[in-house]
């Protein structure tokens, strides 16, 4: 096997590396001590220092090249006005972090923090944790015993294990607040419970290597998040493989064994050839199942090994496939009720369940609908290079729909999305106005409607077992169902029966919603206690 090239990179030191006379071959200089160790070689060093540092510099390279001619000397200029100034220092290393190609796959790099001012050491510290510099740390220092003969001295190499440095390795506000825009696609959203969720995601994301399993309905952004995810780690250089997705609902049979674990030619008949699968595209990259309930139990069984030993057996092979991936899983189903029922593995449950998430539909993220028509118009803009924008009228006229008890949003961002879809390919000049919206809103009912003829049994049961609905005529059903509806999407008795009786309640001498809508479910043998436990 090739050896890796081993790369040091480090800021020159002006006080210890420096001198020109021959003494200066009696005592330890830091950067040339890198290379003086016999068992430890450097091929290439790159070496930061200002321009007034230049001649020391090129006095450094060639002190290195008499005791290691193997060694490159890379020489990099980096000005600093104040070396004791965090803000400029920690930039400038972090530019240099961002500019830099770095080439893990056949390079080593160690970071050498013993030079430089402590500000300079501290920053390499964090922009190593933090894995702007995929590295390890590299410490020199002076032999214990003073010898002319001896100038090398001791190194050390660090591998960061953040569990130790706790309380050094603190993130800094802004490079966090860049994390969290990313993963909410620079949107501005208002819901706390989402803003909350983000806000643990990100530092589960930039921290951890285990399962991540993100939960909600259909429509809610899995897909999407889970990509920003694998970009945000990609930008950290925390992933060097790919990301590869695919929904389990698609996979059937032998054709989901052969899609995820591979197979080799004559596996099956069709097999003919071999065939290297999913998982192991997804090496040193992230692996997202979307809707990963609909796997069946054998897929599930060889997933769990796949997770745990980073190995497994393609279709037809007896050898083994080492793949090492992240999960991410997505689902809109309850895993805990389909290991009750025999339909999920329990030990993959507990697997992947080590970090869930769960995201809220977009009923329950109204305040967000506002930020996110902008979000929606400008990808339409990128798509199709058409600029569209709504007029005042419109706008106000959608976005009171759009966050009202009326607007059901089943199929969460899915509807939002084709619904400015269809407004700004039908506006006018460019102009989404009141007519189109109007027109849109009427769709979105409609469509609504349609799926709700399809679910009055489904919305009974929540609440009433099966016996008790056939002793509702279809009449009454839909009815009530409607008012159940309702009633779970209200806060209040009062407020869920001023909608249900806002035309009505008008022609009224007295009005008393909540007895009116108290008196109406009690027919059914229900009161609002017991549908708000079923919210």
């Amino acid at each position: 096997m090739t050896r890796k090239r081993t790369v040091v990179i480090g800021l020159l030191g002006v006080t210890l590396d420096a001198g020109r006379e021959e003494s200066r071959w009696q005592r330890w200089r830091p950067t040339v001590s890198l290379c003086q160790h016999d068992d430890f070689v450097v091929d290439r060093l790159e070496l930061l220092h200002s321009q007034k540092s230049s001649n020391l510099a090129q006095r450094i390279e060639e002190d290195i090249q008499a005791v290691s001619p193997e060694t490159h000397v890379q020489k990099m200029g980096m000005e600093l006005n104040d070396p004791w100034d965090f803000e400029e220092v920690y930039s400038a290393l972090h530019d240099f972090s961002r500019g830099y190609v770095f080439d893990t796959e056949n390079e080593d790099y160690l970071i050498h923090i013993t030079t430089g001012t402590h500000v300079a050491q501290i920053c390499l510290f964090l922009l190593t944790e933090s894995r702007h510099f995929p590295a390890k740390l590299i410490q020199t220092s002076p032999p214990r015993r003073k010898s002319k003969q001896d100038t090398a001295g001791n190194f050390q190499v660090i591998d960061l294990d953040l569990s130790r440095y706790d309380r050094l390795a603190t993130r800094f506000e802004k490079e966090q607040l860049e994390g969290l825009q990313y993963l909410k696609s620079g949107i501005d959203t208002r819901n706390d419970a989402f803003n909350h969720l983000i806000q643990n995601l990100e530092r589960v994301a930039i921290r951890s290597v285990d399962p991540i399993l993100l939960c909600g309905p259909t429509g809610a952004g899995k897909s999407q998040l889970a990509r920003k995810i694998f970009e945000l780690k990609k930008s950290r250089r925390q992933v060097d493989g790919e990301f590869v997705e695919i929904n389990c609902a698609t996979l059937r049979g032998d054709q989901a064994m052969s899609a995820l674990f591979g197979h080799v030619k004559g596996a099956f008949t069709g097999a003919l050839s071999d065939r290297k699968g999913l998982l192991k595209a997804a090496d040193q990259g992230i692996l997202f199942l979307d809707e990963i309930g609909e796997l069946g139990l054998d897929e599930q069984a060889m997933l769990l090994r796949a997770i745990e030993e980073k190995t497994f057996l393609p279709m037809g092979s007896d050898d083994s496939v080492t793949s090492n991936f992240q999960l991410l899983a997505g689902t809109n189903r309850d895993l805990k009720s389909e290991v009750t029922e025999g339909k999920f593995r329990e030990d993959l449950l507990a697997r992947i369940n080590i970090w869930t998430f769960h995201l809220p539909g977009l009923k329950e993220r109204r305040e967000d609908i506002e930020p996110n028509l902008e979000y929606e118009l400008e990808q339409f803009t990128e798509s199709t290079g058409s600029m569209v924008r709504f007029n005042k009228e419109a706008r106000e006229a959608f976005l009171s729909f759009a966050t009202s008890n009326e607007a059901k949003w089943s199929a969460n961002f899915r509807d939002l999305n084709a619904a400015l879809t269809r407004m700004a390919t039908l506006a006018p000049a460019g102009r989404i106005n009141l007519e189109v919206t109007k027109e849109e809103i009427g769709r979105l009912k409609r469509s609504w409607s349609e799926e709700g003829a399809d679910s009055v049994v489904d919305q009974l049961e929540k609440v009433l077992d099966r016996e008790a609905i056939e002793q509702i005529d279809r009449f009454d059903r839909a009815q009530l169902a409607d008012v159940i509806q309702i009633c779970l999407e209200s806060s209040s008795l009062s407020e869920a029966g001023r909608q249900l009786f806002n035309i009505s309640r008008s022609r009224r001498k007295s009005t008393n919603d909540s007895d009116r809508l108290r008196k109406y479910l009690a027919k059914f043998g229900l009161d609002w206690k017991t549908l708000q436990a079923h919210r």
